[in-house]
């Protein structure tokens, strides 16, 4: 596993200490002589790992004393797209449209009332994040996608406006210092830069909620995870086990400051070889570039072939662009590591030799 360098948009690559404890705890979790597979979601030993893995989430971000709680639930990041304006919207809401997903946001928002587009890069393929975003009609909250996968763009500066901040942050949440206090719900998928696919964490301030005057179906109702503690119905015992291995590392590296400083080389390092090769280009507006998901493509098609044949000699996978933008993609996450870039770089580089 170690030689192989994967690029793997989600699931995505975790940390080889992370695997090893997971794959221990699948036969002797935390020494019971039980599998983290078959212990109760109700044990003291389960609720345990759920209470850490709530309070180093908020922690991580700086937010555990400032009124947010913390839920794993799942669904995924999708499931979000519906019960974010179930619990928020009451006549209308802002979003910015950004991709593929926050689109699909728009559209789930839109069973519940009306939605406002006031910002897009639709019109150049979302190759760009739209600027100077301000929302001063009164709405019932604000919502954007601070990464776009797909696309390889993200967001430097978030919406201004009065109205609650919802952040979709399913692809670099973990990754950078972020002005997360001023959003006032984050949902993210987990499968990044959290933990295992299964589970999504969701970051509320509890105070903007209970103002719909809805009836909210108890499972997409946030108050109703929060005052079940995540335990509504069973959790995903081995996700949130998962993610909780996962916050500990990153806990361990130094926590979010430090991580961003090894994300920074990685991207820096892809994106100055792209830029000063000639027959390769990023897709992104340069002042938008992902750190996260880095999208090129190739200014001849023949070239793809090579690219693929050294990719498949040097243990390169997973880094098929998606098929809206086409090219390749490189996802560099917290446990990609500069060795798998630099194995990516040198490719780019004895291509340059063989065209």
């Amino acid at each position: 596993m170690k030689d192989i360098h994967n690029f793997c948009a989600g699931p995505s690559l975790l940390p080889q200490t992370v695997y090893e404890q997971a794959a221990h705890a699948i036969l002797n979790f935390e020494n019971t002589g039980m599998s983290i597979l078959s212990i109760s979601h109700r044990s003291k030993e389960f609720v345990a790992v759920l209470e850490e893995a709530r309070q180093l989430s908020l922690a991580l971000l700086g937010l555990d004393q400032k009124g947010y709680v913390a839920l794993f639930l799942q669904g995924g990041a999708s499931m979000e797209f519906l019960r974010v304006p179930y619990n928020l919207m009451q006549q209308k809401a802002a979003y910015v449209n950004t991709g593929t997903w926050s689109s699909k946001a728009i559209e789930q928002a839109q069973l519940l009332g009306e939605v406002q587009v006031v910002a897009s890069s639709e019109d150049r393929n979302f190759s760009y994040i739209p600027k100077n975003i301000r929302v001063e009609e009164a709405v019932d909250y604000v919502h954007f996608t601070s990464n776009n996968t797909i696309y390889g763009t993200q967001f430097y500066d978030i919406p201004q406006t009065k109205a609650p901040l919802v952040c979709d942050m399913s692809s670099d949440i973990y990754s950078r210092e972020f002005a997360y206090d001023q959003l006032d719900l984050i949902y993210a998928g987990a499968q990044k830069n959290i933990g295992s696919a299964g589970v999504s964490l969701i970051i509320v301030k509890e105070e903007i909620l209970g103002k719909t005057k809805r009836v909210i179906p108890q499972l997409l109702d946030y108050q109703e995870h929060i005052a079940k503690d995540s335990l509504y119905h069973t959790a995903n015992v081995f996700a949130v086990y998962t993610c909780l291995l996962n916050l500990r590392w990153l806990k361990q590296q130094g926590g979010v400051a430090a991580i961003e400083q090894v994300n920074n080389k990685k991207a820096a390092l892809l994106y100055q070889v792209i830029d000063e090769l000639d027959f390769v280009s990023g897709t992104a507006a340069k002042e938008d570039r992902s750190k996260m998901n880095v999208a090129f493509r190739f200014k001849e098609e023949q070239m793809n072939r090579l690219f693929d044949q050294l990719c498949v000699e040097n243990q390169i996978v997973n880094i098929k662009g998606h098929r809206s933008v086409g090219g390749y993609r490189a996802s560099l996450y917290n446990a990609v590591s500069l060795e798998s870039v630099e194995a990516l770089t040198t490719v780019l580089h004895q291509m340059k030799t063989l065209v």
